[in-house]
């Protein structure tokens, strides 16, 4: 059996604190811990699980890893180094595309034009100037972070897709169903006016399009793809009330059609408790005279003209 570690050490420390503690180079390089960078050792069962908790919020199994892997670097973080680009996207739960976080994604860190960025496998090292890169300390995990509104900034020289780049920045300034915006609108234009940076022609034209009740990044896929086929921008996540009672909220409306566009998250067909639900949702919209159109995740994000053919349909008919 290995040789228990000192409590102190932590589930996550660096090698020169373990030295230090008195753990010998052989110790440090048995199976049971985890390398996740040169000088740094995780604990074969560590608590990054109970600190990914603390955030409130559902997190996929790429994001956890690697916020998890994040939370290794900031044992060998030097001063002036934060987190930034898509690392700092998953600590704030800034939506970004999934591949960017698969596998042996590198961790974002940046530093201040002054210092050196970090240059270590697993780590993608960023040199920025104190006016456009601001951070903060997370507030629940307390490591250094660019703020909300730097990290969409820093996100245009990352993201392809012009609607990714409003879909974090509608999950930056989102109002609904939050106690406090990440940032706001005001932010978001200060940020991209505050000096060069790459991508800030992108970043420029997606703050038109910002909006504040969106819930997800599908929602605004959604959204955008509907307004570019010439259709009116529909109401986001819409409180449907009959005769005083609230008898949903949905997605996108038309209220003036009374058209629902509802889009169908892969857990809704999983989970049964939610399709038990969806399925009385949509009964008693119907009943109260709303027509739903139901847009699943490969008619968003494939060859959409079929869906965008059922939406025009739905209106035409209520027109």
């Amino acid at each position: 059996m290995p040789h228990p570690l000192p409590d102190e050490l932590g589930d996550r420390f660096s090698v020169r604190a373990a030295l230090h503690a008195g753990v010998s180079p052989a110790r440090l390089r048995r199976d049971d811990l985890h390398k996740p960078f040169s000088g740094v050792r995780v604990r074969g069962a560590d608590d990054s699980g109970i600190l990914l908790d603390r955030l409130g919020q559902a997190r996929g199994d790429h994001e956890r890893e690697h916020i998890a892997k994040a939370l290794a670097y900031v044992q060998v973080m030097r001063d002036g180094e934060f987190f930034s680009h898509v690392t700092a996207a998953a600590l704030w739960d800034i939506p970004v595309p999934g591949h960017l976080l698969r596998g042996d994604a590198a961790v974002d860190v940046a530093t201040h034009g002054a210092r050196k960025y970090p240059r270590r496998n697993g780590v993608r090292g960023h040199e920025c100037r104190v006016e456009t890169a601001c951070y903060i300390r997370h507030p629940l995990l307390g490591v250094r972070v660019a703020t909300p509104a730097t990290t969409w900034a820093m996100l245009g020289s990352v993201l392809r897709n012009p609607r990714d780049v409003v879909a974090s920045a509608d999950a930056v300034v989102r109002e609904w169903r939050v106690a406090t915006p990440l940032a706001s609108l005001r932010e978001l234009h200060a940020v991209t006016a505050s000096g060069r940076r790459v991508g800030v022609g992108m970043l420029r034209e997606a703050l038109p399009l910002v909006r504040t009740r969106s819930a997800s990044l599908p929602e605004t896929h959604l959204r955008l793809a509907i307004v570019d086929d010439g259709l009116p921008e529909p109401l986001l996540n819409f409180d449907v009330v009959e005769a005083g009672e609230k008898i949903a909220c949905v997605d996108l409306a038309y209220p003036q059609w009374r058209v629902a566009i509802e889009y169908e998250g892969e857990h809704h067909l999983t989970d049964p408790l939610q399709w038990a639900r969806d399925i009385r949702r949509y009964e008693r919209l119907e009943a109260a005279g709303w027509r739903v159109v139901r847009v699943t995740k490969a008619e968003l994000f494939g060859g959409n003209r079929g869906l965008m053919d059922r939406i025009h349909a739905a209106i035409r008919a209520r027109s």
